[in-house]
């Protein structure tokens, strides 16, 4: 006699849905400085000040290339998947307007799990007058909600620029830390925090340089040879 079969498993819900409880409560949250004093936010008043950027594949010169570095780019940033999953991975409603979008961060640090809430401040898409000519600029900005141990923005940026064909990708931000209640986090923050928030940037600009020239090599999309 035949054993009876079992039910196929089912498939495991995406993961913004094992999170949508922590979403919905982000959505509330409130962002954790005042917005109306950014332009008070300089490394004299305490604030870090950050600004990376790595050049990614070119293109032939004009405006960005549907199949290009620049789009591919600008793809792998909406996704949010740059980030090193090792320290930091993003959850969020795909289909949520990106201008709408809240994320919930899952930072990993010495076996330790961390959840923050950030949610979209602006989204860039313009052309830039530059003394190189124009400029093609796609991006966003998250800033830190209530909870979050920092305080602060940070934006991610492509950059095309149009007379020469190069191609960039860029991360600039200003934060603080805000108040810990945790004495044991305070304490590990303030040791290894100024460390993390460079690793992140140093790795993001590696890992999306990596991800857009592995996405031009399978979409065989026409770049220039460095």
């Amino acid at each position: 006699m035949n054993a009876p079969s079992r039910p196929a498993a089912s498939a495991a819900p995406p993961l913004w849905e094992q999170y949508r409880a922590q979403l919905e409560a982000f959505s509330k949250a409130k962002v954790n400085y005042d917005l109306a004093r950014v332009d008070e936010y300089t490394a004299e008043a305490g604030w870090r000040l950050d600004d990376y950027g790595t050049e990614l594949p070119a293109e032939p010169p004009g405006p960005p290339l549907p199949d290009g570095s620049w789009a591919a780019a600008k793809q792998v940033l909406l996704n949010y998947s740059f980030p090193p999953p090792d320290l930091i991975t993003g959850i969020f409603v795909p289909d949520q307007p990106l201008a709408e979008r809240v994320m919930l961060l899952r930072a990993q640090f010495l076996g330790f799990t961390f959840w923050f809430g950030v949610r979209i401040g602006g989204v860039v898409d313009e052309t830039r007058t530059t003394p190189d000519g124009p400029e093609q600029v796609w991006g966003y900005n998250y800033r830190t909600l209530e909870g979050h141990f920092e305080k602060g923005e940070i934006t991610f940026t492509v950059h095309k620029q149009e007379r020469t064909g190069r191609v960039l990708f860029r991360v600039k931000a200003y934060s603080q830390p805000d108040r810990i209640r945790n004495p044991f986090y305070r304490i590990g923050f303030k040791l290894f925090g100024r460390t993390l928030q460079r690793k992140f940037a140093r790795e993001s600009l590696r890992r999306l340089k990596q991800l857009v020239v592995e996405q031009l090599r399978n979409g065989k999309a026409a770049v220039l040879a460095d």
